[in-house]
């Protein structure tokens, strides 16, 4: 996994974008890695690859996250955005054996760790009935902010991100000034957090990317009994979050 950047924001859409989204899909994706956003999706078809391509233009790091085994690229039009991701410090990350095909149940799996992982999520399209709105089900259980592209009342591709704006998501109404807004404020330099040198340990090594657990013990070279300790007062402030599995973010 890509460690230079704590800044991770999920690009997520209709397997069949129209120009509109593509293109905005595209731009939001360059932008915000030029920022040194880490761009994450699935390397499905339509968004997904547009968001991971956009990434790459932006000379940026990108993460795929698989829905079947890692000794297989699906689909094989992606081989190559695939390979660049790899070339440009990105990765390919998956749950499943070697051999694993892409059944749709997991797609809906792979949809928590996309959201899992980033910061915030954006939906540049989607349909009224979309699984897209499994991975926003998700980011919301794990309290991400979820952004939405709006789009004309006549587009079938549009109608699932209006009524997500309906419902609470911030809408995206101009490219340059939500990337202004978003990429500073994720990327913000934490204001003092640490009370005590334990304390300013642990979070230096989440700045520099470290997120697990038994990693920051160790690291930390803290006892036991200290490192829980610290770990515990960082949360109670909510200097710290937890992510699950015993991962930890600033």
């Amino acid at each position: 996994m890509p460690l230079d950047s704590r800044v991770y924001v999920a690009i997520v859409g209709t397997r069949k974008p129209t120009n509109y989204g593509a293109e905005i899909t595209r731009q939001l994706a360059q932008k915000l890695a030029e920022r040194g956003v880490v761009i994450v999706s699935g390397l499905a078809l339509g968004t997904d690859g547009i968001a991971h391509q956009g990434a790459l233009a932006g000379k940026g790091t990108t993460i795929a996250v698989l829905a079947h085994g890692l000794d297989q690229i699906n689909p094989r039009t992606n081989i190559q955005i695939a390979e660049q991701m790899l070339r440009s410090g990105g990765a390919l990350i998956g749950e499943y054996d070697a051999g694993m095909q892409p059944y749709l149940g997991n797609f809906l799996e792979r949809n928590r760790i996309v959201s899992g992982l980033s910061d915030a999520l954006i939906v540049t399209e989607a349909a009224s009935r979309s699984g897209t709105f499994n991975t926003v089900s998700h980011a919301l259980e794990q309290g991400r902010d979820v952004y939405a592209l709006p789009g004309p009342i006549t587009s079938p591709m549009s109608r699932g991100c209006n009524q997500l704006i309906a419902q609470g998501a911030t809408p995206i109404t101009d490219v340059d000034e939500f990337v202004d807004q978003i990429a500073p404020r994720l990327a913000e330099v934490i204001p003092t957090l640490a009370y005590s040198d334990a304390e300013q340990i642990i979070i230096d090594l989440i700045k520099q990317g470290l997120r697990d657990g038994d990693e920051l013990h160790a690291k930390s070279q803290l006892d036991a009994g200290s490192f829980a300790q610290t770990l515990t007062m960082l949360e109670l402030r909510g200097a710290i979050r937890p992510l699950g599995a015993n991962q930890w973010s600033l």
